[in-house]
């Protein structure tokens, strides 16, 4: 400014605050999820084919007209998803298919292709990568799933996975999160909690010296995809909305809410926990509730049904698997999630799930 004019102006003060304060944000005070929206937006420069982009559990877009395309893609880091001491090449390649698989899972597709790319260290045997590739192949050939291809290089410090996977669903039956209605009943389809107790048995080093705990490790390392359960889900036509549960039910529980922009109500005692989650938490003093709400890495899936049709879709599930699917809820039209208590008491439901960028207490003591 000129001499003796002042420089004070409020609002282009109050501008450079906001552009200094975004230079210096940090990815761990805003997290993944809002991070994903703001990256989302201006992605689609030709978007007449594309039914679902970023912010689904797969992409999914026309290539003819009566079948959608599926893409999913998970990256796997050495000392953020898995320490490389403590697994083996097999579970670890298994594992790192399978997460991939349970994304098309939850849009109800069948996979198809899928490409492996890997960033590899120079401690990194043969021997293991033999071994990595054997587990891949394993569950490949379960779910009759093609590998293409992919790419290799060198990485500095830490083993680097990233796999994609390629399926498809008729455009009629894709399953997505963004359809949750008022009265639907939310269903699990399956035990929750059993994959963050097997973590925590290997994090702490704890002797896997019973059924039950070596159950709980199986459950973490070797996870196993619902693509028949999502194929079943999906024909019947029923349910409005779905996702696996990688992040922890709460976490994932919001992003169907969010997309869908309702709420819910969660009864805390029909969240449907294992007897081998149970002897676990009696045995090291933790809650096995809180467990299923937070932890990760199950891949279950999650799923809205009206309720006209719930009982028709429990029985038919019943009839085709010989199990169970647990209703553990209700969607709501107000935005706010509560967990009713055992006791008839109210709490709100607040995500505690895995997120990537902000700080996940996941070593808890013993």
């Amino acid at each position: 400014p000129a001499a003796g004019r002042s420089s004070a102006n409020p609002a282009l003060a109050g501008f450079r605050f906001y552009i200094t304060c975004k230079k210096k944000m940090k990815l761990k005070q805003i997290g993944e999820f809002e991070f994903i929206k703001k990256i989302s937006s201006d992605c689609l420069v030709r978007p007449d084919h594309v039914v679902k982009a970023i912010g689904d559990d797969a992409a999914a877009f026309y290539q003819d007209s009566d079948t959608l395309t599926l893409v999913t893609t998970d990256m796997l880091v050495e000392r953020i998803h898995f320490l490389k001491e403590s697994v083996s090449g097999f579970n670890l390649g298994y594992k790192s298919l399978a997460v991939n698989l349970s994304d098309i899972a939850a849009m109800g597709g069948t996979a198809g292709e899928a490409f492996v790319c890997l960033a590899i260290p120079e401690d990194c045997s043969m021997d293991y990568l033999e071994d990595f590739y054997l587990g891949i192949k394993t569950l490949a050939k379960k779910f009759k799933v093609n590998i293409l291809g992919g790419d290799t290089t060198g990485s500095k410090n830490d083993l680097i996975i990233n796999i994609s996977v390629v399926g498809s669903v008729p455009k009629d039956e894709i399953m997505k999160r963004d359809g949750a209605k008022p009265g639907d009943v939310i269903y699990s389809a399956g035990f929750l909690g059993d994959s963050r107790a097997g973590l925590n048995l290997i994090l702490n080093n704890i002797a896997v010296n019973s059924t039950e705990l070596k159950r709980l490790r199986k459950a973490h390392l070797l996870p196993e995809p619902q693509l028949e359960e999502g194929r079943f889900l999906a024909q019947m036509k029923r349910v409005h909305s779905a996702i696996d549960i990688s992040d922890g039910l709460s976490s994932d529980l919001y992003h169907i809410l969010c997309q869908s922009r309702r709420g819910a109500k969660i009864y805390a005692e029909k969240i449907p926990v294992s007897k081998h989650l149970e002897f676990f938490c009696s045995r090291f003093g933790f809650n096995s509730i809180e467990f299923a709400l937070s932890g990760g890495e199950d891949y279950k899936l999650l799923f809205t049904v009206s309720p006209a049709y719930s009982d028709e879709v429990a029985e038919k599930f019943q009839k085709k698997f010989n199990r169970k699917i647990y209703p553990i809820g209700r969607i709501t039209e107000s935005e706010r999630v509560d967990l009713i208590l055992p006791d008839g008491g109210t709490r709100p439901l607040s995500s505690s799930g895995w997120d990537h960028f902000k700080d996940n207490d996941i070593n808890e003591p013993q």
